[in-house]
């Protein structure tokens, strides 16, 4: 009964695979809101009603590879950070910043999943917070270290009293770290998705060629914004 058992989870494991991967295709060519689970089951000889046993709505295959693009972006980014000197916070932002371009330009329909337009009718369930915050936890844990390293300048200029709980959701992932500084981090943070999104999306064709060290002097001076030195 066990083997049995065994068996039918890995042929079921190995159709949820087959499912996802014939939907990624689909984002490159229909896009998110043209994806189809008909279409899906079509491609696969499938009957369109036994697709559903695996995902039962559009939805939920969406929501399962919106996970999985999250979790591929954030096991880049811990893999590249991870491998830099822990007291080097300067160069560990630097990592992060280019694990996510490097995924970004090399995943665009999944990239243009996670942080494109919204698809109509789609709204993200909590199941996704979890992977969604894999690479920002490893950006806010970089500035909360180097916070408590002395690698971090204190911020001179005060944020508005109006902001005060617009950062409430932010503090967790960056322990110890004050509210004026977490905004020049989410400066930064914002300034490295907008790069992303604009290479990714083609807003640099015709304007900047040499985007790989472009994008590294753009980090550069965000570190510098964020107050973050060596």
């Amino acid at each position: 009964m066990t083997a049995s058992r065994t068996a039918r989870e890995r042929v079921r494991a190995e159709l949820t695979k087959e499912i996802t991967d014939i939907a990624r295709r689909q984002l490159a060519t229909e896009g998110a809101g043209g994806l189809s689970l008909r279409a899906v089951a079509r491609e696969m000889g499938m009957v369109s009603s036994a697709i559903y046993r695996y995902f039962p709505s559009r939805d939920d295959l969406l929501t399962a590879l919106i996970i999985d693009s999250y979790n591929a972006l954030g096991e880049a980014v811990e893999r590249a950070e991870a491998a830099v000197p822990r007291d080097d916070h300067l160069a560990r932002w630097l990592a992060a910043c280019g694990a996510v371009r490097d995924w970004g330009v090399a995943h665009p329909h999944e990239y243009a999943l996670i942080y494109g337009s919204p698809v109509p009718g789609y709204q993200a369930p909590q199941d996704t917070v979890t992977a969604r915050v894999r690479d920002v936890a490893v950006l806010g844990r970089i500035m909360s270290e180097a916070w408590q390293a002395g690698a971090l300048r204190p911020a001179e200029e005060e944020a508005p009293p109006e902001l005060e709980q617009e950062v409430v959701n932010f503090r967790p992932l960056m322990p110890g770290v004050p509210d004026n500084v977490i905004w020049r981090v989410i400066t930064g943070w914002t300034g490295l998705y907008g790069w992303v999104s604009f290479e990714v999306f083609g807003q640099f064709n015709n304007t900047i060629e040499d985007r790989g060290t472009a994008f590294g002097h753009t980090m550069r001076l965000a570190a510098g914004t964020i107050g973050l030195t060596r």
